[in-house]
Formats: structure tokens, sequence, C-alpha cells
């Protein structure tokens, strides 16, 4: 069982949560292994794995892969996970699911063709900004770079006036969404991790100082609440399987009718060291796989 981190997470209070509870479940059978400390191969004898001293590594049999949402050379660490995925290890967040949440509007774009409720969300391929907003830009409007964290590069206009304020205030090769405000969420959501498709655990998030959003990383506060939005949390377990995901932290905004809609969908989840549930989950996805493949390479002994 390996813990793979992406660059910038090996020091994360997260991090170490994860890590205690894996090493508990699994012992000597346990390793947490930093991206930049492989070696992938790809050649006549088909796929390798190496260590950075030249020995040849097994791949491990389950593996729980985080990638830092804001790391811009994450593209060798989509390919790691492909990489241990072809070699036959169970990842409990495959390669192409992650890379797909680190885009937010291919995240809109697949939950919205299965159906599941999201904000309106709009991008263009081109244009003037004058030309979009006369196509029907919402207004008010959440602008947010296509890869962003921790509420970074999100900002609420009020009018096609601040629309093209806020926007030419972006670096001219970021990608940028059009997203409805849902004000009846305003300053507030629901954070539900799920793992391997139930609800692990689930928070109210709520800004200060009248911020509209809610993210811990700008001030906000949280109060535990597992259990208590049942129709958030069914919402959240979908928007993972959508997603392809076996752990995720879903975000979710308060809708005008009582309801939710999916904000947005992490695979680089984080919660607070209270909510020992959610590593509980974590290590019985991963013995679940690990289960089952030793009961496949017993089978293919026989």
């Amino acid at each position: 069982m390996w813990l793979v981190l992406g660059a910038g997470l090996s020091g994360r209070p997260v991090t170490r949560l994860i890590t205690q509870a894996l090493a508990e479940e699994f012992g000597d059978r346990f390793t947490v292994v930093g991206s930049g400390e492989l070696l992938m191969g790809a050649g006549p004898g088909g796929l390798t794995l190496r260590g950075l001293d030249g020995r040849g590594l097994e791949a491990p049999r389950v593996a729980y892969g985080r990638v830092w949402t804001p790391g811009k050379d994450v593209g060798r660490e989509i390919s790691l996970l492909r990489h241990l995925e072809a070699m036959g290890t169970a990842v409990l967040n495959p390669a192409d699911a992650v890379l797909a949440c680190l885009d937010k509007f291919c995240q809109v774009q697949r939950l919205a063709a299965a159906g599941l409720a999201v904000p309106e969300t709009f991008i263009s391929a081109g244009g003037s900004m004058d030309a979009l907003i006369g196509a029907g830009l919402p207004q008010p409007c959440v602008v947010k770079a296509v890869r962003g964290h921790r509420g970074e590069q999100v900002f609420l206009a009020p009018d096609a006036e601040a629309i093209r304020t806020v926007h030419s205030g972006f670096a001219r090769d970021t990608v940028c969404l059009f997203q409805e405000y849902v004000g009846s969420s305003h300053g507030r959501d629901l954070r539900v991790v799920v793992v391997d498709g139930r609800a692990a655990g689930a928070v109210v998030r709520t800004a200060s100082g009248g911020e509209f959003r809610s993210n811990l990383a700008l001030g906000a506060s949280l109060t535990p609440c597992t259990g208590r939005y049942p129709q958030g949390e069914g919402l959240a377990v979908r928007a993972a399987a959508v997603m392809g995901l076996g752990v995720a932290g879903v975000d979710l905004l308060f809708a005008p009718d009582g309801g939710f809609t999916v904000c947005e969908v992490n695979a680089n989840a984080g919660w607070q060291p209270e909510m020992k549930e959610i590593t509980a989950a974590l290590a019985a996805a991963c013995r679940r796989r690990l289960t089952a493949a030793e009961r496949r390479d017993a089978s293919s002994d026989r």
C-alpha cells in the first residue's frame, strides 16, 4: 500500500492524518512515496519502475495518490498514476479522474451531462469580453480561474462593468469561467467528504466579514454536520461517482428551494483532525482493494 504524494504535500496536516491511519492499518506493508522519488520506464520489456538509486521496484497492489491542486507541473504526476494503473495497481483516485477535477469547467460539463444540479456556467474558446457579455453571461456572476485553489482567483462581479474589470485582472493566459451566483448560499457551503460511495464526513463552512467565499484559508469557520443534510450527502456521493473518484471532497451550495447544487469536486480533499471517521473510512477502502488484489493473485496461482 503506497501513499503517493505530489510536490508540496509532504508536510501538510491532512497528509499526517492519512499517513498515521494507513500506517496503523497496514504496518510495514505501507509506505509513503514522493512522486519525485520514482523513475518510470517503458520499453521493449514493458513498463518498469525504479527508485532514484537505480533499484527496480514492484508496483504496489494499492495506491492513493494526492496531487497538489495549485501545482503547474502536475502532468508528470498524472503520468505516474497512469503508469501505476497500467502496471496493475488499484488506484483510489484514477489519473483521468484527478485530471478532470483539476479543470473546473470539465467538472461542470461531466456533472451537468449526468443530470446533476450545478450552477449555470459558461466558458468561451475565444471572443471579446464585450461579445461574451452581450451573448448572455449571468449578472451577477462569479468569475473564477479554471485552475484554482482555496478560493484564490474567484471573484463576485455584480454587473457587466465589474465582469470586465475582474476579467482584465487575470493574466492573459488564464482561462476563466463565468458562473451563476447562488445568492442563497452567500458565505456558506456544505463540504462532504465521500469515500467509496458513502458520505464519511460533512461540515458547513461559514465565511466571516461578509465574504462570499467560504474557504477555510480565507478565515471561514466550520461546523461538523455529518448526517444532518442527507439530500446534500446523497448528491455529493453521486457527484464523486460521476467524476470517478474513490475519495472526494464535494462542495455544495445551498439552493433557494432548500436543496443543493454542486459547486466543485476536489480530488485532493482535506478534512479536520477531529473527523476521525474519514481516515477510518479511507483505511477501510484501501483494505478492501488490497484484499481483492490478494484474492485475485491467489486465484491466478491455482
